[in-house]
């Protein structure tokens, strides 16, 4: 994993991945809430349209997250792991279920704007919420009053 880099007073993209991604995920999570036939049309029909409303509200809350998330620097990190862990599941879905003859193949077309979606987060550099660069495990140090203590009370 590569090492994400620290500017500080910069949103090092961020925001605007955050913001496109965000819009990406509402429009798409409204559409079977608001047009169940025309996302039929091109998705094919269901037997449990539950479902496929339940999934419509979870994106436009991943993407409502997203979008409250590009305006601050903690903000963006956690739109950042929502958006790659969106587009990871999206994508695993499709590339298993479209072989299988679960789904349309239309859900190829999915399938590529998710995997252009987890391209641009994995080159868009992160930044930990303290502006301080995150290692290439993704983890900072936890700040001093979350930290463990042993069996004699000391931190560690």
């Amino acid at each position: 994993m590569r090492t994400c880099t620290s500017r500080k007073n910069s949103s090092d993209g961020n925001d605007s991945l955050a913001v496109a991604h965000g819009t990406f995920n509402v429009v798409g999570g409204l559409w079977p809430l608001l047009h169940l036939r025309s996302f039929e049309w091109v998705f094919g029909p269901k037997t449990d349209r539950w479902l496929q409303q339940a999934v419509g509200g979870l994106l436009v809350s991943n993407g409502v997250s997203q979008l409250v998330g590009a305006t601050s620097a903690e903000g963006r990190t956690v739109a950042r792991r929502v958006g790659l862990t969106t587009a990871l599941t999206l994508l695993a879905i499709d590339l298993v279920y479209v072989p299988k003859g679960r789904i349309r193949p239309t859900y190829l077309l999915d399938a590529a704007m998710e995997a252009g979606w987890i391209t641009a987060w994995l080159h868009t550099p992160c930044q930990s919420p303290a502006g301080k660069a995150r290692t290439g495990s993704g983890r900072t140090a936890a700040p001093r009053r979350w930290r463990l203590r042993d069996h004699t009370g000391a931190r560690r």
